[in-house]
């Protein structure tokens, strides 16, 4: 993978990462979330607000690997 590649790759995981960290702010309605982790999102009452909030957790743990992984 050339430099280029990897460089594109990075900003566009950027992008899905805050998109991940706006969608779970959205959910929870405050920031305790990354404090508390996935604990917190078991707490909401909406079953729909719940499943978004676990689903963009899991593409936060994704991107952040990913993230790792790229360096």
């Amino acid at each position: 993978m050339s430099i280029a590649q990897i460089k594109n790759l990075q900003r566009r995981l950027g992008h899905l990462e805050h998109e991940a960290v706006e969608e779970l702010n959205r959910a929870c309605g405050h920031e305790l979330w990354q404090n508390l982790g996935f604990d917190a999102f078991d707490s909401l009452d909406d079953a729909d607000r719940r499943a978004r909030a676990n689903y963009y957790y899991g593409q936060l743990q994704v991107v952040r690997e990913l993230k790792d992984v790229l360096g």
